[in-house]
């Protein structure tokens, strides 16, 4: 049974496909765009998760809600350390922020 599926297989004729461009992926350039708005670091990076109340995990919600205010906070760091890298944080006259460094927590 076996023999027959992979001979079937074997005489269908190959799938034509088109070469890839990343213009398809990626779209069309676009003219005449505006630069990105400045990104401010928020003060509390779990507000809005947290604000749909505690973790459903039963028993360890104290324990998973520390877990989750981590994780919040290294992906704010990272989005701050990646607009600071693009030039896209937003200068509140602090010295450390207008050389391009990240305030770290």
């Amino acid at each position: 049974m076996t023999r027959s599926r992979s001979r079937k297989a074997a005489k269908r004729p190959a799938a034509r496909r088109r070469p890839a461009t990343g213009r398809d992926f990626w779209g069309v350039d676009a003219i005449d765009e505006e630069p990105a708005a400045a990104i401010r670091p928020t003060d509390d990076p779990a507000a809005m998760v947290l604000s749909l109340g505690h973790p459903p995990v039963r028993g360890h919600e104290a324990a998973a809600e520390q877990y989750f205010r981590a994780v919040y906070e290294k992906a704010v760091a990272l989005a701050v350390a990646l607009a600071a890298a693009n030039g896209l944080l937003e200068n509140d006259g602090d010295d450390d922020t207008a050389a391009g460094q990240v305030r770290s927590r």
